[in-house]
């Protein structure tokens, strides 16, 4: 199964590397009859890598059998009933790395010193990654989610558990001194190590929704701060359920609070434009990308455009034309991202007039 695409993941593989580093992008298709193609277009795709790895004077035969067995045994590693929209392969001495895509990629293959990440720094954002705390008196579950999957986390001591058995609860009933269970200071203490640990794990900007008692969510709330600013989804029993219980029970919450992202990100295009900090459309956008401009980047979710440069302009283009760039749109959103705008994605038919793509700019 391949990994989670994190920021950490996405930092790691654009690390320099050992050349060549070779990246082999190609389109696939869910469904068929459409996938019936995918696996003569990867084939080709493949032969077109180990021909400029022979033709390359600057790879030695022994890097570039090395390489050619990374690609292989990435090719092994292919699941055809989990094909989405796009596959990346990512391999170079000693290392290989493969991805499958829910936006798709244009037919590419690279050799450099680096992988060729934008299409994955693209997919990761239009994914609006979430994360998922389910807790109850005795267990501490994290779970990370998206439009395709919920994954339960298994870092930084996830799950936690505890014992709520009180060696001294007899004495304590005799007494009438047994405390409820969510005022008991066993209970509290363990509520703090779930807010450290969540601390720990997750960036204060992430989306989070928090699950389970009411009285353990108003818990969590007193002792620590990890969820402060986190929806509150009251449903006990899912810190010890699985995947398919704990998404059904947050998919309400995630979808109004999706809905009233895409209201906020309109009022904000509004505003933007009022006050003549607005650009639109791929041309006109990507001139702002490049200054650094860019402040907030919007995109419709399965807005693609292919251009080539004209002077300093971008015009329509057709794939494979000369000089074309198919994946311009990937290019904005990750040079958007490295200069630290926002990317958000939105619904198609969002954005007025057919853009398609519109940035918010710093000034």
């Amino acid at each position: 199964m391949q990994p989670e695409l994190t920021p950490a993941v996405l930092a790691s593989l654009r690390r320099p590397r050992q050349y060549p580093a070779v990246s082999v992008l190609v389109p696939t298709h869910r469904t068929k009859p459409d996938n019936a193609q995918d696996p003569i277009r990867l084939r080709n795709l493949l032969a077109e890598a180990a021909k400029e790895l022979n033709a390359d004077p600057a790879v030695t035969p022994e890097v570039r059998q090395d390489v050619v067995r990374q690609l292989d045994q990435a090719v092994a590693e292919l699941d055809p009933g989990s094909a989405e929209d796009g596959l990346a392969i990512l391999a170079s001495p000693g290392e290989h790395h493969v991805w499958t895509l829910p936006r798709t990629v244009p037919e590419r293959v690279v050799l450099s010193d680096t992988y060729l990440t934008r299409n994955l720094v693209a997919a990761y954002a239009a994914e609006r990654p979430y994360w998922v705390l389910a807790v109850s008196a005795d267990r501490a579950a994290l779970w990370r989610g998206d439009a395709r999957r919920l994954v339960e986390e298994q870092t930084n001591g996830f799950p936690l558990t505890r014992s709520l058995e009180d060696p001294d609860a007899e004495r304590k009933q005799q007494i009438g001194d047994l405390p409820s269970t969510y005022r008991d200071e066993q209970t509290r203490q363990f509520f703090r190590d779930i807010d450290s640990a969540v601390n720990e794990v997750l960036a204060p900007s992430v989306r989070l929704y928090v699950t389970g008692e009411r009285e353990a969510i108003g818990l969590l709330a007193e002792v620590g701060t990890a969820t402060k600013d986190a929806v509150p989804v009251p449903h006990g029993g899912l810190a010890q359920a699985g995947a398919e219980a704990v998404r059904e029970a947050v998919l309400p919450a995630v979808t109004a609070q999706e809905k009233d992202g895409v209201a906020a990100t309109v009022a904000d295009i509004e505003d933007a434009r009022g006050r003549k900090e607005f650009a639109a459309g791929v041309d006109e956008v990507w001139e702002h990308v490049a200054a650094g401009r860019i402040r907030v980047l919007v995109v419709e979710e399965h807005y693609r455009t292919t251009v080539r440069e004209d002077g300093n302009h971008l015009v329509p283009a057709e794939p494979g034309d000369l000089d074309a760039r198919d994946d311009i749109v990937d290019e904005m959103v990750e040079q958007s991202l490295e200069t630290g705008a926002e990317v958000r994605f939105v619904p198609d038919g969002t954005l007025a007039d057919g853009a398609g793509i519109v940035g918010l700019l710093r000034y």
